[in-house]
């Protein structure tokens, strides 16, 4: 039931009803209706047939199933990917990113996720890319942080130490933070010292 207020009112708008209208189909107040719909009482069971068969649509996708599913489905790609990343598997873990963004092309999960393996693969530019394409559709915190905490490390591979400096003094106060990551920066890093702040940062190692 976690998607069914958003979605009566969705569905109800998609067929030009009003309220009332629901109301009257069911021989129900319109006021339960609204209620419905601002996720303060749920329809009884019994009427979800009913309700489905007026909007034309099925009681899974009434009540968010497909949501659900979707959601569980992103959960299991980023685990897999993951437990190849920790694997040092680089390129299952890639394979499994690239795949996932033919189905869900702006996520930012799995834009994000993909960075993250070509961070781990060297693969720099690339990385630096999905990064700044990645980050203004997140809307997690956490995965920000990491993504910016790991785009310094990026820049600052690829020779752009001003906007390494730059990234690095707005960074929170995490273990991504500025305080640990602007002193780090200001070391005469080699290329593989770079590759495991990278690594610490993404795999908390």
């Amino acid at each position: 039931m976690l998607y069914l207020a958003e979605n009566l009112k969705k569905y109800r708008i998609m067929k030009d009803l009003t309220q009332e209208d629901i109301a009257d189909y069911l021989n129900i107040t319109p006021q339960s209706v609204s209620k419905w719909e601002r996720g303060e009482t749920y329809p009884d069971i019994t009427l979800l047939p009913a309700l489905a068969n007026i909007f034309e649509t099925s009681i899974d996708l009434l009540i968010g199933m497909d949501t659900v599913r979707a959601v569980e489905t992103r959960y299991n790609i980023h685990k897999k990917a993951n437990e190849f990343m920790r694997n040092n598997q680089l390129d299952s873990a890639e394979k499994v990113y690239r795949d996932a963004l033919l189905i869900y092309p702006n996520k930012p999960g799995m834009i994000l996720g993909l960075a993250s393996v070509l961070a781990l693969k060297d693969e720099s530019e690339e990385a630096i890319e999905l990064i700044e394409k990645g980050l203004p559709l997140s809307i997690n915190e956490k995965q920000k942080a990491t993504m910016r905490a790991t785009l310094c490390f990026l820049y600052l591979k690829c020779g752009r130490i001003e906007k390494a400096k730059m990234l690095a003094s707005e960074l929170p106060h995490m273990r991504e933070s500025r305080e640990i990551i602007e002193p780090v920066i200001a070391q005469n890093l080699s290329s593989d010292e770079i590759g495991e702040q990278i690594k610490t940062i993404l795999l908390g190692e």
